[in-house]
């Protein structure tokens, strides 16, 4: 059985290290937030304006002022900031950035990520992943391997339009996980019940396997 939600999350949260500054996407990589270990020194960015951003609230602590940038409310910690979001932006854009943790739709094996638009589909907007891609100093992507049809959404090319080119410096899915250096695509972990057959029939993409491949889990 592939990774659940809440496995992969717990896994993603390792990536996390102390003294970063991190931006997490909405959906899925919200998640990891949860996960992240006590003594993991942490600031949390969002691209509405806070610097600082706590855990999810009590029925006590509720502000419906105070949200995220998937609306959800939220708390911040001691010694937070609150900005507008040119600033929010300028951090992003200005590479302050350490790590985004985005969900996608589809990626592929260049390291190219679409995570934006299905044409034909209304969208409120592309949001700040254009700029996280561009901006952030690492990129991880985490998002289920497979559409709710079967079909793999790790592929040759991407068929959506792009949000950034050449931008994912790692992919979590709850099949593997997957790096990308020096143009290559590199499967390095494993789901502990995934076989490799399997996982190659369920991967359009081109990939080649770490000699230190691991068990992700």
């Amino acid at each position: 059985m592939p990774l659940t939600k809440e496995q992969l999350a717990n896994r993603v949260a390792k990536e996390v290290k102390s003294g970063t500054y991190v931006n997490l996407g909405i959906g899925m990589p919200s998640l990891v937030a949860n996960y992240i270990s006590p003594e993991i020194d942490v600031t949390f960015q969002t691209e509405n304006g806070i610097l600082g951003l706590g855990g999810y609230p009590t029925e006590n602590e509720v502000d419906a002022d105070l949200t995220n940038a998937s609306k959800q409310t939220v708390t911040t910690l001691p010694g937070a900031a609150i900005v507008d979001s040119v600033e929010a932006f300028s951090m992003i854009r200005g590479g302050h950035i350490d790590l985004t943790i985005l969900g996608g739709m589809e990626v592929d094996q260049y390291g190219n990520i679409a995570n934006w638009k299905i044409p034909g589909k209304l969208v409120k907007g592309m949001g700040g992943a254009m700029d996280l891609v561009a901006g952030a100093k690492r990129v991880i992507v985490m998002m289920q391997h497979t559409s709710p049809d079967g079909k793999s959404k790790i592929l040759k090319n991407c068929t959506l339009p792009l949000t950034g080119k050449s931008v994912v410096s790692e992919v979590f899915t709850d099949f593997a996980r997957f790096v990308f250096e020096n143009g290559e695509m590199i499967l390095t972990e494993l789901a502990k019940d995934i076989t490799l057959d399997e996982l190659k029939a369920k991967t359009e993409a081109s990939f080649k396997i770490s000699p230190t491949l691991q068990i992700l889990e």
